[in-house]
């Protein structure tokens, strides 16, 4: 049997989607992965992947082998870290996915000094707002605002959300500034498409204790964070948009935040990741950089951790 050495090949090269992004980051060259790994299919007696000159796929049977000896490589990563009593450096590859806007604003500047520190540490960060599928795409990890629904899963808190309303100083001198909720209807809004439903969010608000969704008449409606925020500031209307969307806006002016009285509460945002028995050293790390503490807290259960 060609032994863990295939399977630590075929699983990383089914990760990475190629065998030279595989053998840097199991450290060895690329002949040398495609070699174990051609001499696993022999042994098997199965091709596991699909070659051509531009891109390497899982075949069906590939595919079926992946989900099974995935569970022992990430076992033979939890007996490793174990072993090194968790003081090895984290090393290899680590694959996240964060929101477009939230990972540029936070996640990219929270990579910087841990890719200093960490010099054997290579982090693999894609950017979408869809919904992953971290098993089915091979991440280790994808960070998720709001309410998390998928039980195989497990999440620890990084952070949270706080939608604020927002205009351009122009824009309220000439249009006056709302004192409530239901005022907005009098006011150009500017409209927020969800990328992942299609669908235009609602302004969310807290009015009496109680929450108060609005849809706002819109006559530019945008699908991207930044050119949200880049319409209020150019005068264009009201916004609604996450505080860290805009952080640079209100701090030289060029935005205020109005109805700041009605905030609704803010949204959870967290790091997702599939259960396992040990956190491998990369994903520790990856969760103290964000947490900015030596030791990521739990969304706890009985259990230590909360599954999602």
């Amino acid at each position: 049997m060609a032994g863990l050495t295939g399977l630590l090949a075929f699983a990383e090269v089914a990760k990475q989607g190629g065998f030279a992004k595989a053998a840097r980051a199991l450290g060895q060259s690329a002949s040398g992965v495609a070699k174990s790994v051609a001499r696993l299919e022999r042994e098997l007696g199965v091709r596991l992947f699909h070659r051509t000159t531009r891109k390497v796929a899982l075949t069906g049977d590939g595919r079926g082998f992946y989900e099974r000896c995935r569970r022992i490589v990430e076992e033979v990563e939890a007996l490793r870290a174990d072993a090194d009593g968790m003081r090895r450096a984290p090393r290899g590859t680590l694959s996240v996915n964060a929101p477009l806007t939230y990972g540029k604003a936070v996640i990219v500047p929270a990579l910087a000094p841990l890719l200093i520190r960490y010099p054997e540490l290579r982090v693999e960060l894609s950017l979408s707002d869809r919904r992953v599928d971290l098993v089915g795409e091979g991440l280790d990890a994808a960070v998720r605002i709001g309410a998390l629904e998928d039980s195989t899963l497990v999440a620890r808190r990084i952070g949270r959300q706080q939608v604020v309303v927002l205009a351009s100083p122009r824009y309220l001198e000439r249009h006056g500034t709302p004192a409530m909720p239901a005022e907005i209807a009098r006011h150009a809004c500017v409209a927020f498409r969800l990328p992942s439903t299609g669908r235009l969010r609602p302004w969310e608000f807290l009015h009496g204790g109680k929450p108060l969704q609005i849809d706002p008449a819109a006559r530019l409606v945008l699908d991207e964070g930044e050119a949200l925020v880049n319409a209020a500031a150019h005068g264009l209307g009201l916004i609604q948009a996450p505080s860290y969307m805009a952080e640079a806006e209100l701090k030289s002016g060029r935005l205020r935040e109005v109805l700041a009285r009605f905030r609704p509460p803010p949204m959870p945002i967290s790091l997702v990741y599939p259960s396992h028995r040990q956190m491998t050293p990369r994903l520790r790390a990856l969760i103290e950089a964000l947490t900015g503490r030596r030791r990521g807290t739990a969304i706890t259960t009985k259990d230590g951790n909360r599954r999602i």
